[in-house]
């Protein structure tokens, strides 16, 4: 059965979605069948993986409804055991349709659920917001990952993040862990990051991944291009970081380090 990860933070412009992309594409590469889900209204992982989203008949607004299955929806990648769950701007309308139905919190979940078994790893790239899509892409995971940009009061906009993370174990998701935080965007070259590295090592120690994301030119082009930085320019040191990410969560699925935050 699949490990359900979910890629959340409520900033924007964080890195979740390039952290979506190109994790997925290294654990397909890796030869893990994998599933990227695009739970952002905005399908910004749809797009930067090339997917012609007005080609598409039905996306994962029409799952979430009720009126498709996920294996309907899913649209096949040039790396064989990738497939994408796209999604476009009318799924922004799951949040005032759904409002007051019962169970709309577990709409993802129960839509993932007959799937679960066909991957090993599902990935679900979430809204820049702590909206109903985030609340259900927490309800239908197995664990959160999170990216911190290494930037001023990264940490502060942690703490509102934590607060929903527990609500949802307390609730609506008791076996929730955190697969770990990421540091995005970190540059070597000044102090800033290397304080914000330090002040989140201090405080969430090994919950930190010893992966870090570097700030990189090429890294920032590759969406453009409608490819994950891996098939864009696999030598960049961007590249190389999100294959180091995945090895690092490969280990750490298997040596049962996930745990819940403090």
């Amino acid at each position: 059965m699949a490990q359900v990860i979910c890629i959340a933070n409520q900033k924007g412009g964080v890195g979740k979605t390039t952290t979506a992309i190109n994790l997925s594409t290294a654990l397909a590469i890796f030869e893990k069948k994998t599933l990227l889900v695009d739970c952002d209204p905005q399908a910004n992982a749809t797009t930067g993986m090339g997917v012609e989203k007005s080609g598409l008949q039905k996306t994962l607004y029409h799952g979430m409804i009720g009126q498709a299955d996920a294996r309907q929806l899913m649209v096949d990648y040039r790396v064989e055991t990738l497939k994408i769950l796209p999604s476009r701007v009318e799924l922004i309308g799951f949040e005032v349709e759904m409002m007051s139905q019962p169970g709309r919190e577990t709409a993802l979940k129960r839509l993932l659920a007959p799937v679960r078994d066909d991957f090993d790893y599902i990935l679900i790239d979430c809204p820049p917001s702590l909206s109903l899509l985030t609340v259900n892409a927490m309800t239908a995971a197995d664990t959160l990952l999170i990216p911190l940009q290494c930037e001023f009061y990264a940490l502060e906009g942690l703490s509102q993040l934590m607060q929903t993370y527990r609500r949802i174990r307390n609730g609506l998701n008791p076996d929730l862990q955190i697969a770990g935080i990421l540091l995005t965007m970190f540059d070597r070259r000044t102090n800033l990051s290397q304080q914000v590295a330090e002040n989140a090592t201090g405080y969430f120690k090994e919950l930190v991944f010893r992966t870090v994301i570097p700030r990189n030119v090429r890294l920032g082009e590759s969406p453009s291009f409608g490819k994950p930085i891996l098939l864009y320019d696999a030598t960049s040191t961007g590249s190389k970081s999100y294959f180091a990410l995945a090895r690092e969560i490969l280990n750490n699925h298997g040596s049962g380090r996930l745990q819940a935050a403090p």
